[in-house]
């Protein structure tokens, strides 16, 4: 009888030791749980190289501390809406009409930045949250210093929740064109970082720096911002895009479901969204005619893949392997990674429109990180990175972007 209490106390403790081991395991979507877990494991080692990039991390997260908070309602414009609240900004490829009194309306020039879309800051407001909380997150979980929580808390209120400064969840006057349209659906691209936001938020939450009530607050806001993402005709111009805006445009509907919990909803969207536009995007060389067309070839076709490659991740959530998959017209993103890569050398030349310096650097990160998941592809001949920064975050957080 004694030996049956004994192996009694023993599987409840293992139990017990199981629930708090799932209880301590974070619920990211980019970020990589287990790389998380045993990450801390390490640094509570004293592992040296664990412990250095942690280090060169926090240097961000200190100064991330100082940052914000950020807000819509700052900007001096007001939306057409009359709502400070409402997201705004302006398209930056259009200028005005030189032969035309008022410049009205403006012409395009693409590839070309208008300085007056900086005059409306939401759109580097929402960047700047995102690498904040992104950051501030990393550096509470690894620490477990409450400023790095409280601060992101902080910052979260501000943007969703206090009522004298949250943004309303729409983008109804995202890129406008003054003289042509007051918002477009092009400007969801503005929100492209959210799914890195939406990790911070689920790491975040072992901290308790936001309550119950905030953190449904906060989850409320993306199920409405969804909810317009996939019924506003702004929303569903964009869903329709065929190029690398309809592929951000699935990061962001895939981020949120995956963060509201609605993993049936993440698979589906992969499945009759994502897999057609990998069919649609791609030629079976590889190749991005959409992106090729554009006046920063190279630039856009990098951007949409690592728009792809970021899918690919999130579609691990889902079981689904997006990485190697080939659909039936034989198009796949390791062609397309494949088919840059073999014009990555910036001696060579680039035989398509780039009226900009080719982002070599930014490319070859982005190949660096997801050089494991294709071993028989060869990276090495790419330029030298100048940082480590992004390094730093794989090895502390396993995510590939």
């Amino acid at each position: 009888m004694k030996n049956i209490l004994s192996w009694s106390k023993f599987l409840l403790c293992l139990a017990l030791s199981l629930d708090c081991l799932a209880a301590d395991t974070p619920q990211t979507f980019l970020m990589r749980p287990e790389t998380l877990v045993k990450g801390k494991q390490l640094v509570q080692q004293g592992d040296a190289a664990v412990v250095k990039a942690l280090g060169s991390i926090l240097q961000d997260a200190d100064k991330a501390l100082k940052n914000g908070p950020y807000s819509v309602v700052f900007k001096e414009k007001i939306p057409p809406s009359g709502d400070k609240h409402d997201y705004m900004s302006v398209g930056p490829y259009w200028w005005p009409d030189s032969t035309k009194k008022d410049g009205l309306p403006y012409i395009r020039k693409d590839g070309q930045v208008n300085p007056e879309r900086f005059s409306i800051r939401d759109a580097e407001y929402h960047n700047a949250l995102c690498r904040d909380v992104y950051l501030l997150s990393i550096a509470w979980y690894y620490t477990g210093k409450q400023d790095y929580a409280a601060h992101a808390a902080r910052l979260l209120r501000a943007w969703f929740i206090d009522p004298a400064t949250r943004m309303n969840p729409n983008l109804n006057f995202g890129q406008s064109i003054p003289g042509i349209t007051q918002g477009r659906g092009i400007g969801l691209i503005d929100t492209r970082a959210l799914a890195k936001l939406l990790d911070g938020v689920s790491l975040l939450k072992g901290s308790h720096a936001l309550n119950a009530g905030e953190s449904a607050a906060i989850r409320q806001w993306y199920a409405s911002f969804l909810q317009w993402m996939r019924t506003s005709p702004i929303g569903m111009d964009e869903a329709d895009e065929h190029n690398n805006h309809g592929t951000w445009y699935d990061v962001q509907t895939v981020s949120i479901s995956l963060f509201l919990g609605d993993t049936a909803q993440a698979a589906k969207i992969l499945r009759e969204q994502t897999i057609p536009r990998i069919e649609s995007q791609l030629k079976e060389d590889g190749s991005q005619p959409h992106e090729l067309a554009r006046t920063l070839s190279w630039n856009y076709s990098q951007m949409n893949l690592k728009g792809f490659f970021e899918l690919a991740r999130l579609a691990e959530n889902v079981q689904l392997n997006l990485w190697t998959m080939e659909t039936r017209g034989g198009k796949s993103l390791k062609k397309a990674f494949s088919w840059m890569l073999a014009h990555a050398d910036p001696a060579a030349p680039w035989p398509y429109q780039q009226i900009k310096p080719r982002d070599m650097k930014g490319f070859a990160e982005l190949a660096r990180l997801v050089a494991p998941r294709y071993p028989d592809l060869d990276v090495r001949k790419l330029p030298a990175q100048e940082t480590d920064r992004q390094a730093d975050l794989v090895l502390l957080t396993g995510s590939d972007l």
